[in-house]
């Protein structure tokens, strides 16, 4: 059985990854600093998964940490999580995410190489892409960044990149769409801190009376409907896409990859979709364009179907309703009687 380290395993995508990886047969290590992640969820998976957490509470930026994770588990890969991940607050706070993303990962892969470990599967995104003007967006299309958490996301690449020309490394680097949904059991979910910065758990604060309408940012943009259009997946799809890359890296096949469906959603249609699941009207308001957002972003997913045999299995409405079933269930207590 081979080990897998999973940083940040706590958090929402990681949290779904650790359940599939054990699913699997990996035996999994989360190393989590709980900086933006509830301790609950490890008892959650717990439960899920029918056996004790092994967890190392610390961060990626703590090499003391990391050296003696490493010298204590004979470690045969990283999947790799741990970062800052909103990107207006990268433009308050620029330096924050230089040093937990990308340092973070040099300190990481440092530790790794000490140990002769080199093997990683890295969380990436598809704003590496920038301003995209092709459609569907293939891995050949210019890479740029329009934040400082952009940059970093793309700086990552690059130093995994030139790391592998140096040495022996196998990397998966999966540049994710739009993260979306719940693990259907309801007991793991997304819970941003504050005023979410993504739609669905927008709609779901909505959905719950907590926030007081949906504000639509632009109904003008070159698309059908008039408003953005995303490529959303559920985290379930996502994480096994995890447990594919980590599969192919075991087997020498290091990749660069969409995950995404290559169906574009739009904000209307979000919003009718999760009105549909929870059974009435959430109210909404077209307001100005938001700085920053471009009209249009979707995946070219053929590249993943074709190295690692990925296919997206859920649709837009398992999405909103496993959301939806998620967020009634932290309101009954799951937060607090985990």
């Amino acid at each position: 059985m081979a080990r897998i380290l999973l940083t940040g395993g706590a958090g929402y995508i990681g949290s779904h990854t650790y359940v599939a990886l054990v699913s699997a047969g990996y035996d999994v290590t989360i190393l989590d600093d709980f900086s933006n992640s509830d301790p609950g969820v490890i008892d959650r998976l717990a439960r899920l998964t029918g056996a004790e957490v092994d967890l190392v509470r610390g961060s990626v930026l703590d090499r003391g940490v990391l050296g003696r994770l490493f010298a204590s588990r004979a470690f045969d890969g990283v999947v790799h999580f741990a970062a800052l991940k909103a990107v207006g607050e990268s433009v308050e706070k620029p330096l924050d995410y230089f040093e937990t993303n990308i340092g973070g990962l040099i300190a990481l892969m440092q530790a790794m190489k000490a140990a002769g470990v080199l093997r990683i599967v890295f969380s990436s995104t598809a704003t590496v892409y920038g301003a995209a003007t092709v459609f569907p967006i293939p891995e050949t299309a210019p890479l740029s960044h329009t934040s400082p958490y952009g940059f970093t996301k793309l700086t990552c690449e690059r130093i995994l990149s030139q790391a592998a020309a140096a040495d022996p490394w196998q990397v998966g680097v999966l540049r994710y769409f739009n993260p979306v949904g719940a693990h259907p059991s309801g007991m793991i979910g997304e819970d941003p801190r504050g005023i979410p910065n993504n739609l669905m758990p927008y709609l779901a604060k909505v959905a719950l009376g907590e926030m007081p309408e949906l504000r639509v940012f632009g109904d003008d943009y070159d698309t059908p409907d008039g408003t953005c259009w995303r490529d959303y997946i559920h985290v379930v799809d996502l994480a096994r896409a995890h447990v594919q890359s980590l599969d192919a890296l075991m087997e020498g096949r290091g990749h660069v990859l969409n995950i995404g469906t290559g169906t574009p959603t739009s904000v209307l249609e979000m919003h009718r979709a999760y009105s549909d699941v929870v059974g009435r009207d959430l109210p909404m308001r077209i307001v100005g364009r938001r700085a920053g957002d471009v009209a249009r972003s979707y995946a070219d997913p053929s590249r993943a179907r074709a190295e690692l045999g990925f296919e997206a299995e859920h649709g837009l409405e398992e999405m909103c309703r496993s959301s939806w079933n998620w967020v009634q269930a932290q309101k009954e207590g799951w937060r607090f009687n985990s």
